[in-house]
Formats: structure tokens, sequence, C-alpha cells
């Protein structure tokens, strides 16, 4: 790799989005370091070709041995960060856990927030940098059963729009992209964490559990679906577009919730997102 081309870190390339787009960007020229929390998925992401570090964003000390190791191997250099890592912790709000809440936003936003800081200096240093955020519809829109995730998410945006006001004329550039359904392993992950943190059978939510479990078990469809080259696409425009967008929407559904959200009075809001969640929720006889 030539030491003129610019340096990206990705995080939660352990599969999906993050794999993906780590092996796109190194095609385009870009050396690529991929994280991965576990070291097992970051001596898998070296075999298949790929710079990768050990980086768990819920660990500081993680976090900083990774960025020690990857500016050891650049000089210095860093040219852009795409905060990739996440999951989504299903539940309804009343019966997600303190512990449950506390480990979603150290994943989702406090992790993020520690990343950045460490890549801030090394843009600045540089007078350039490109952060992009993964952000969801969710970050916009409110839907039943996903009041952690939409939390974090809502947070990361509000985050990411200060961070973009405050950035302003030093050349670091921010950007979200608020993906719809993607095919990765995003609801494996959170049929994981429903089972490890919900009591299903306590809850007076519980019928509606079923049909999320069945849901999240990987049966049934999910409507207008894109691989991971759909986001792909919008991270190259917001990695090299002179002027990168400070949002972009992936998917059919992200730009229909957009524009549902633009016009709608909240009570007609609420009507249509529930009612395109219907499918996955059951009336309770409880």
């Amino acid at each position: 790799m030539s030491d003129s081309a610019p340096v990206i870190l990705i995080t939660g390339c352990s599969s999906g989005i993050g794999a993906h787009c780590a092996h796109a960007l190194q095609r385009r020229g870009w050396r690529v370091f991929a994280s991965a929390r576990k070291t097992d998925d970051a001596v898998r992401l070296r075999e298949a070709g790929l710079e990768a570090v050990q980086l768990d964003v819920d660990d500081e000390t993680s976090i900083d041995q990774a960025f020690d190791e990857l500016l050891n191997a650049t000089a210095g250099r860093l040219d852009a960060v795409f905060n990739n890592a996440g999951y989504g912790q299903p539940g309804a709000v009343e019966d997600l856990p303190r512990d449950a809440m506390r480990a979603q936003f150290e994943t989702n936003l406090f992790g993020v927030q520690a990343v950045i800081r460490r890549a801030l200096p090394v843009f600045r240093r540089q007078g350039h940098g490109r952060i992009i955020m993964h952000s969801s519809l969710l970050g916009f829109v409110a839907m039943p059963y996903r009041g952690a995730y939409n939390a974090s998410k809502f947070a990361l945006e509000g985050l990411s729009d200060t961070l973009r006001q405050e950035l302003t004329g030093t050349g670091i550039r921010v950007s979200l992209i608020q993906t719809g359904p993607i095919t990765s392993r995003f609801r494996d992950n959170a049929e994981t964490m429903f089972h490890r943190w919900i009591d299903r059978d306590a809850s007076a939510h519980r019928s509606s559990y079923e049909a999320i479990a069945h849901r999240l078990a990987g049966n049934g469809d999910t409507p207008f679906c894109l691989g991971p080259e759909a986001v792909e696409r919008k991270l190259v425009h917001a990695l090299e577009a002179r002027r990168p967008k400070a949002r972009y929407h992936v998917t059919t559904p992200s730009h229909i919730f957009k524009l549902a959200r633009w016009l709608l009075p909240a009570k007609w809001l609420d009507r249509f997102l529930l009612a395109a969640t219907a499918s996955e929720r059951r009336r309770d006889s409880a």
C-alpha cells in the first residue's frame, strides 16, 4: 500500500456492513484498518487481506491500544473514521433493565464518542478528516419495542449535529448514514440481546413478544432489504466528495419515513408507524 493512500479506521468489521465496506474501500485504494471486538475476528480479517486491529468500543483501554497500533503503523496518519459498530436491543421500554439500557448506550453512543475523541487530535493536526456515523431511520422516527435502540440513535444524531457545528471551518466533516433494513447479522445479534435481557413470561407484552421472537429468529422476509453495497455507495460519497452531505438515506423505508416525519403531525405519524409494524405485534389478552 502506498504511503500516500488515505487511511480509514472502520469499527465493527467482524461481518456484514463493516466487513463489506472494508474490502470495498481497500479496492478503491484506501488503506483500511478494519477493527473487531474479538481477537479471533481481527485475526480472520488479517487472513482475508486487511490490516486489522482488535477494538472493543465498550473498552477505553482497547480503543487506546487500537489507535496506538494504527498510528504507529501509519506514521501518525488517519484521514477518516467510519463508526459502524453497534447493535439493537429489542424490548418494551417498561421491560428494559437499566443494565440493558446502559449496555446499549455504551456501544452505540459512548463508544462512538470515545473513538472520535482519539481521532480528532490527528484530524486537527492534519487540517482535515472525515467522521462517518452509522445511524438508522430509527434515529429520526420511533417504533415500538425498539426503545433502547431508538434512544441511542436519536442521541447519536444529536451528538453528530453538535459535532458538525463545532467543527465548522476546521476541514473536518461529519456525516450520518441513516440505513433501513440491510443484509447483515443485525437481527442475529438483536435476538441474542432479546433473550439475554427480556423476561417474556413476566411481561404485559408477552403476546407481542411471540411475534418479535418469530421475526428475530429469521422467520419471514424483511421488506425493502438491500445488500451492504447500498451503504458502501453512500460511504464512498461521504468520504470522497468535496462537499459531503450531512445525512445519507439508505433503503426505501428511510426515504419514506423521512418524508412522513416531515409531513405528518405526531398523531398521524404514530398511526403510520404502528401500521408499518403491525405484523410483528399482537394485541395482548392480559
